[in-house]
């Protein structure tokens, strides 16, 4: 039984390289992956995005809003269209490798949404309002409890026989 799946080399007789995301997140089952990397993708993104938005208000050199045609775009409208991208990726692709990446981009464009989730209630540009704090609230409440259910939930550890499991 020397071949190129049990040995874990490449039919060229190369070592076949493990995937990122089975390299950084070892034994969680493919399914789950995608959940975790959302939720990464949510958190990282959403400091990230208030940090840039902060560096932005206090007007630091060389970082300024983006603008078409004079109109700032806000930033959940990339959040809009990467959900609309993951939404129609997600009908077509179901491999575990496409979870991950899939499951990345979906925490990146929600955060994106729910960062500005103050200003699309009111309609006005409250996000350094106290109105704004809304945003905040929601997000770290969706980090907490999303967080938790990761956290206290147990996923189906993978295995090498694990069907799907492709990186």
């Amino acid at each position: 039984m020397n071949s190129a799946k049990t040995s874990g080399r490449a039919p060229s007789g190369r070592k076949r390289r493990r995937s990122l995301w089975l390299r950084v997140l070892p034994g969680i089952s493919p399914k789950r992956r995608g959940f975790i990397l959302a939720w990464w993708g949510f958190a990282l993104t959403f400091g990230g995005m208030r940090l840039l938005t902060w560096l932005i208000h206090i007007d630091v050199a060389g970082v300024g809003d983006v603008q078409a045609g004079g109109v700032h775009l806000h930033h959940y409208v990339w959040g809009i269209l990467l959900l609309a991208v993951v939404g129609a990726a997600s009908l077509a692709e179901r491999s575990a490798r496409a979870r991950a990446w899939l499951g990345l981009a979906y925490g990146v464009g929600l955060a994106l949404v729910v960062d500005e989730a103050a200003l699309l209630i009111s309609l006005e540009d409250v996000y350094w309002d106290t109105e704004g704090g809304i945003s905040i609230a929601l997000a770290i409440a969706l980090i907490a409890v999303v967080g938790s259910v990761l956290a206290f939930t147990r996923g189906r550890r993978a295995s090498r026989g694990d069907p799907g499991d492709d990186g």
